[in-house]
């Protein structure tokens, strides 16, 4: 079948939309229609070569969601009709990492930006029979994308799936970062740098487990408003003066019990610790460009303090629990999601929409079919 996409062509150009064909689905695959797809940093780093990927050309685009059309052979528990989250690390159920309830780590995770689907075949090709890979095994920037089941979460139909597509990957990551990574305590303080899409999460995830004191920091004035209405406390302009003296001021002087760092930078990183009390968490939830290889953190400090430096991905969680878990605080008015979605955009404006998560204009943009 043809299917219209936003493809990579080249690293750090514009992505190109056209019309590409798209295989049926093999065994123990899905085929779905794409109704939304939300513009997250994972794809820009990979567009502009911050973190690099095995081919090009290559379908961008990981957090969406859509309908079941198409059934290959051997799919179990998922059925034509069925509204779908596409999950961008997916779970094979059968390696190590799966077995011990970390679905998360699975082995199949460094094969995401490679390109093809696990068994090293691909289902887009363009008319002259190149063939296309898919990012995150997904390339959900597509009208229709076929995927691994293991790759797809079944959802509740009553959920728009403008909003639903957000759990794919930064509400799962910044939810489950706070509440499963970090253990967040009732009580304790939190400050998360950077409230994008992953950020505001956080927050979220720390309200949720009722951390009293929630300190957003940002250089964008409307984005810590916003932040405000998702639960925190607290908000500091980072261009406006010195973030550790401000969260030791609002602490006390005794640093925040957990640090997550959201913005990708080995500088924030170091404030993050910096900025957190002995005994303290430091969590990276960001994907820091691949260039970088070393962090400003005195490891004297580190043994010092008896600080706890960690990363999260995916909010350490298992997806296919958290996605409906996460669909039904929604539902119950515990977690923000309409709020989430700053501006929609057609494919064809894509790469505007990525020029705005750059200049910091959304919490999240997302694509609509």
């Amino acid at each position: 079948m043809k299917t219209k996409a936003a493809v990579s062509y080249v690293e750090g150009e514009p992505l190109v939309i056209e019309e590409l064909i798209l295989d049926e689905p093999k065994s123990g695959e899905v085929c779905v229609k794409m109704a939304a797809v939300g513009l997250c940093h994972s794809d820009y780093h990979a567009l502009v070569g911050n973190r690099p990927v095995g081919m090009r050309p290559m379908i961008m685009g990981h957090e969406g969601a859509g309908v079941v059309t198409k059934l290959g052979h051997g799919v179990n528990g998922i059925k034509v009709g069925d509204h779908v989250s596409l999950m961008f690390i997916p779970a094979c159920g059968k390696c190590k990492w799966c077995l011990e309830g970390n679905p998360h780590a699975c082995v199949l995770g460094p094969t995401i930006a490679k390109g093809p689907q696990p068994d090293g075949t691909y289902r887009f090709h363009t008319d002259n029979g190149l063939d296309v890979g898919q990012f995150c095994l997904l390339g959900a920037f597509s009208e229709y994308t076929v995927v691994n089941q293991h790759s797809v979460s079944v959802i509740d139909k009553e959920v728009p799936l403008e909003v639903a597509c957000l759990v794919g990957c930064g509400v799962v990551g910044g939810v489950g970062a706070a509440i499963n990574r970090a253990k967040v305590k009732p009580g304790s303080s939190v400050l998360v740098i950077g409230t994008g899409g992953l950020g505001t999460n956080i927050i979220q995830g720390a309200q949720l487990s009722n951390a009293s004191t929630i300190i957003a920091a940002d250089i964008h004035d409307h984005k810590l408003e916003w932040s405000r209405s998702f639960g925190a406390t607290h908000t500091i302009n980072v261009n406006q003066g010195n973030l550790v003296e401000r969260v030791l001021e609002i602490t006390g002087g005794t640093g925040v019990d957990t640090a997550f760092e959201a913005i990708s930078n080995p500088e924030t990183i170091g404030m993050a610790f910096d900025a957190t009390a002995k005994l303290g968490k430091v969590v990276v939830v960001g994907l820091t460009p691949s260039h970088f290889d070393s962090l400003p953190i005195s490891p004297l400090n580190l043994v010092l303090t008896q600080k706890t430096l960690m990363g999260s991905i995916y909010g350490t969680s298992n997806a296919l629990i958290e996605i409906p878990k996460l669909l039904y605080l929604y539902k119950q008015g515990k977690i923000k999601l309409d709020e989430l979605v700053t501006r929609t955009y057609s494919l064809e404006e894509v790469n505007q929409g990525y020029t705005d998560l750059i200049e910091g204009k959304n919490i999240r943009g997302v694509v609509k079919f």
